[in-house]
């Protein structure tokens, strides 16, 4: 835009569009900020939230997160969200938000405030279909649990928090994935439930009604700016890092749902908080687990990578039967979206498992 000197970055990765405004004497500096922003950090290294120009350059996006962040709904999301409310309409397909992000504050920074528009899937209107396909559990787990120690490690078993520092506003599963999950969400909570969302991100994938009609959604996850973004958190969250410390940050009994999204994979005592959430639910509660074929393969434990979908589920349930007070048989399907031209979904699965 040459009238105001705007120069327009608009970056998309990989189901998300992240679109920034800045003179063009920054250009260079916001592009280098958010590719390293939206490229995974896998090197494992602790970078410092307060740094100065020339060292954001060289450090990537660290300190462009990591400072006071705000949140400000886009003006047209507000309008479809309200139109839908009031007047019963279909809910809209995505919804745009944007992020207001402050770097550099600290004192040899140079602080500057960038906005980040950010579109969200709403698992509506959407032109795929949802099957349901049920899926016979088979494996047979012995008395003790075959485990071995390298089972559960990782090529990157540096500590996840620095893996984490940065907020992934992305999507980790294509939008097929997400919608199916939505409607499996949609159709399987009772209304007026108690949900807690373990390792969970800026989104839980849930129906854009369940703030409403749920009686609280908690969540504990890795990153906090993240979760700070995620708005249909109605009973707050907790910053949480289960492979330091595996156990929930809330009373027994306290939960109907707990959900786990793509995320059992990087668990490195993944019984432990199987147990965990079998002490926050309520008689009756259920956890639904919720697993793809997408992952950071860094992260993920040895033994998974190793294994197919199929084997992914069985695990999950030998998992489910060493934590112990779950009901058998558990329950697992198969989720996965299908598109009007049969072309490629990522996969998604569900175990559920009831507590005794």
């Amino acid at each position: 835009n040459h009238r105001s000197n705007k120069f327009q970055i608009t970056i998309i990765y990989p189901t998300v569009s992240l679109m920034l405004y800045a003179s063009k004497s920054r250009r260079v500096l916001l592009s280098a900020a958010w590719l390293a922003y939206v490229l995974p950090h896998s090197t494992g290294l602790a970078l410092k939230s307060n740094t100065s120009r020339a060292q954001f350059l060289s450090a990537g996006a660290a300190s462009f997160v990591t400072a006071t962040t705000g949140l400000a709904t886009n003006p047209e999301s507000c309008n479809a969200m309200e139109k839908m409310k009031t007047y019963g309409t279909k809910n809209p397909r995505y919804i745009q938000k944007e992020l207001e992000m402050k770097y550099a504050d600290g004192p040899d920074g140079n602080p500057r405030s960038r906005g980040v528009l950010v579109r969200r899937f709403t698992g509506d209107s959407t032109p795929y279909s949802f099957p349901i396909s049920p899926i016979r559990l088979v494996k047979e787990w012995p008395e003790n649990p075959p485990f071995r120690p390298e089972d559960f490690q990782r090529s990157d078993s540096l500590d996840d928090s620095s893996f984490y520092t940065i907020p992934r506003l992305v999507y980790h599963i294509d939008e097929p994935a997400v919608a199916s999950l939505t409607q499996y969400y949609r159709k399987n909570i009772p209304k007026g439930s108690a949900i807690l969302d373990i390792c969970a991100s800026w989104v839980s994938h849930f129906p854009l009604e369940f703030p409403d009609t749920m009686s609280k959604i908690c969540a504990t996850g890795m990153n906090a700016l993240e979760l700070g973004f995620n708005d249909q958190l109605t009973g707050g969250f907790k910053q949480k890092d289960l492979n330091v410390d595996p156990t929930l940050p809330y009373d027994d009994a306290s939960f109907d749902v707990v959900t786990c999204v793509v995320s059992i994979d990087y668990l490195i005592e993944p019984i432990k908080v199987l147990k965990e959430a079998c002490r926050v639910l309520k008689p009756g509660g259920k956890i639904i687990i919720s697993q793809s074929n997408r992952c950071f393969p860094s992260k993920a434990i040895s033994m998974w990578l190793q294994m197919n979908d199929r084997q992914h589920l069985e695990l999950i349930n030998g998992y489910f039967q060493y934590a112990g007070g779950f009901e058998e048989p558990r329950k697992a399907f198969d989720i996965t979206a299908t598109q009007p031209d049969n072309s490629y979904c990522d996969p998604m699965f569900i175990i559920e498992a009831v507590k005794a």
